[in-house]
């Protein structure tokens, strides 16, 4: 289904995104605030318009689903997902633990994700029926036998309502909670890829936050899925569960819902 054509091109879309924002990374760039008060920065628009083009160049006929210029609709059943900078605040922040995700999906289904960081050189590629590379070596997700020996994260309390914000910490409170990590976005669930964070619960998430994510997470031996069990698509509620054990996707679910 993903030929190495697709794998190449999603690849060299984060070489020209890096190109973008690298120079940018503790300018002292500014920011602006969009309509959902979320910032953007000049890095964020740069970025996604040098991906936007390749794509347009190469695979006229694939639709773009861009968090800072929007859908343009295709004919050919595919959509990339861009999301030039996740993690705006962190970047801002002078924190590399922001990436930009890259995902192409098929009838609405993740079968190809990226999380690349740019400053760090670090990229993790998942693709649907392969083992998830971190820097081209393959990587594993780690078993979790009980919810108590858990490490959780999520980027932070503020993304969640009050009755998401109390089923987080009603699952925090059964993990190791004092291991417990605020902040990271896309970053934490690479980190799981690699089998050093367990679980993530998100909620509030768009299509170009979580689509990138599926392949990647799963290609390592995990599960993606909503927060009522459900595997993520393009007309998920924006709810988010990463597990690196999918034996403990029941328990999770249970005390989310």
């Amino acid at each position: 289904m993903i030929s190495k054509t697709d794998i190449d091109l999603a690849h060299r879309l984060a070489e020209v995104a890096r190109a973008e924002i690298r120079p940018l990374f503790r300018s002292g760039l500014d920011s602006e605030a969009k309509a959902d008060a979320s910032p953007v920065t000049l890095a964020d628009r740069n970025a996604e318009a040098a991906m936007r083009k390749l794509i347009e160049a190469e695979c006229s006929a694939d639709g773009i689903h861009g968090e800072e210029y929007g859908v343009k609709e295709g004919v050919s059943g595919r959509q990339w997902v861009l999301d030039p900078i996740d993690g705006t605040t962190a970047f801002l922040a002078g924190r590399p633990i922001f990436g930009t995700l890259i995902a192409l999906l098929v009838d609405g289904f993740p079968v190809l994700g990226i999380i690349d960081q740019p400053i760090l050189g670090e990229r993790w590629v998942g693709v649907a029926g392969r083992q998830t590379t971190f820097n081209g070596k393959p990587v594993r997700t780690r078993p979790c036998p009980e919810l108590d020996r858990a490490t959780i994260a999520t980027t932070g309390p503020h993304y969640f309502t009050v009755a998401q914000g109390d089923a987080f910490m009603a699952l925090a409170g059964q993990t190791d909670h004092k291991r417990m990590v605020m902040g990271g976005d896309c970053y934490n669930y690479g980190c799981l890829a690699s089998g050093q964070i367990d679980i993530v619960a998100e909620a509030g998430l768009k299509l170009h936050d979580y689509a990138a994510l599926v392949p990647v997470v799963e290609g390592a031996g995990g599960v993606m899925s909503d927060w009522r069990g459900e595997p993520l698509h393009a007309g998920s509620d924006g709810t988010v569960i990463a597990l690196g054990d999918p034996a403990r996707l029941e328990d999770v679910v249970e005390v989310l819902g």
